[in-house]
C-alpha cells in the first residue's frame, strides 16, 4: 500500500477503463490515497473509457467548478439498432435495415444537432425525477419521461470512413459539447432522425475543459496490488488547476493571513469580474478563491495551509 498522503491535496487526471463506474474508481483511489476525501467531477458510464478529474483531499473544492467545462468524445454510432439505453449495454428494441442510409444523410442529421439544441436526456441517466435516479426507476419498471433541456453542441463531425456491417451501418464521431450533454442522445436522434434507429457501441471522453486524456493515468488493474501508483507523485497541484481556469492574484504574506482570516482585500492588477479569481501566496500555494468587485475581494472558498 502507498504511504498515507495525509492532507496533501490536488487533482487526478485518471484515464477510466471500461467497466468501471466512476464511483469505482473513485473507491478504488480512495484505498489508494488512504483517505476517503476523494470526489469525481462528471460521471462516465461503465461502457465508456477515458477522462474522469479526480480531487483528492480539500481540492475537491475545486470539483464544483470542473463538472461545468466543455467536454470532448469520440465515440462510435451503430445506426440499424435502438436499445434501451441508447448505448450497447442495454437490450434491442428494434431493428431496421440500414443499408439505404449513406455518409452524406448521416452529416444532414449530425449538422441538424450541431450548436445550442432541444435535447431529451437518456432515460438511464443519473438525472434526478422526484429525488430518485432515472436509471433507478427505469430499472425497477417503471415508466420515465423527461424534459428536454438546452444544450450546446459546437463540433460534431464524422472521423474516418462508416463502415457497413450487414444491415447496419457504424459511424465513428467526434463531439465537443456543453457539460450535459448525452452523446447517447445524439446517436439515438441521428438515427431516429434517418429512420433506422441508433445506438452508441463505443464512447471515450478525450478533454474537459483544458485537462486532456493524453495526460492521464491509467489505474492499476489490479485493485489488491496498488504498489507503484504513487497518488502524490500523479497529482497537479490546486494552484496548478486554478491557474489554468482562472484569472490569478498574487497576494503579499499580510494579505494571505486577512484573507485566511475572511477578511475581504484589494487586489492589485486584477480586474473586477463575476468569474472567481485564484489568490495565491507568495510561496505559490492557493489560499483560495475569491471574487472581485474592484474594491475588494472575498472568499468564496478556502483552501487549508499545506493542502
Amino acid at each position: 500500500m502507498t504511504a498515507d498522503i495525509g492532507e496533501r491535496s490536488g487533482i487526478l487526471l485518471i484515464d477510466k477503463p471500461q467497466g468501471l463506474t466512476s464511483h469505482d474508481v473513485v473507491s478504488r483511489t480512495r484505498r489508494l490515497a488512504q483517505t476517503r476525501k476523494v470526489g469525481h467531477a462528471g460521471t462516465l458510464d461503465p461502457m465508456a473509457t477515458g477522462l474522469l478529474l479526480l480531487g483528492v483531499n480539500s481540492s475537491t473544492r475545486l470539483l464544483t467548478y470542473l463538472v461545468g467545462l466543455d467536454k470532448e468524445y469520440l465515440a462510435t454510432i451503430r445506426l440499424g439498432r435502438s436499445t434501451t439505453t441508447d448505448d450497447a449495454e442495454g437490450e434491442a428494441v428494434e431493428t431496421v435495415d440500414a443499408s439505404a442510409v449513406d455518409r452524406a444523410a448521416v452529416e444532414r442529421e449530425i449538422a441538424s444537432l450541431t450548436g445550442e439544441i432541444e435535447q431529451v436526456p437518456s432515460t438511464v441517466s443519473a438525472i434526478k425525477v422526484g429525488g430518485r435516479r432515472a436509471y433507478a426507476l427505469v430499472r425497477a419498471g417503471e415508466q420515465v419521461e423527461l424534459k428536454s433541456r438546452r444544450v450546446t453542441v459546437s463540433e460534431f463531425e464524422i472521423v474516418g470512413p462508416p463502415r457497413r456491417d450487414g444491415g447496419f451501418f457504424d459511424v465513428d464521431v467526434r463531439v465537443v459539447c456543453s457539460s450535459g450533454t448525452y452523446i447517447r442522445a445524439l446517436a439515438r436522434d441521428v438515427g431516429a432522425a434517418l429512420g433506422v434507429g441508433g445506438h452508441l457501441t463505443a464512447l471515450r471522453r478525450t478533454r474537459i475543459g483544458p485537462f486532456s486524456v493524453e495526460d492521464a493515468v491509467p489505474l492499476p488493474a489490479d485493485r489488491d496490488q496498488p504498489a507503484g501508483f504513487e497518488v502524490e507523485e500523479r497529482m497537479l497541484h490546486p494552484a496548478s488547476v486554478a491557474g489554468r481556469l482562472f484569472a490569478t492574484a498574487q497576494l503579499d504574506a499580510a494579505a494571505v493571513v486577512d484573507l485566511e482570516n475572511g477578511k475581504r482585500i484589494p487586489l492589485d492588477g486584477v480586474a473586477a469580474s463575476e468569474a472567481p479569481v485564484a489568490a495565491l501566496a507568495p510561496d505559490g500555494r492557493l489560499v483560495g478563491l475569491v471574487q472581485y468587485d474592484g474594491v475588494r475581494a472575498k472568499v468564496l472558498v478556502n483552501f487549508p495551509t499545506g493542502a
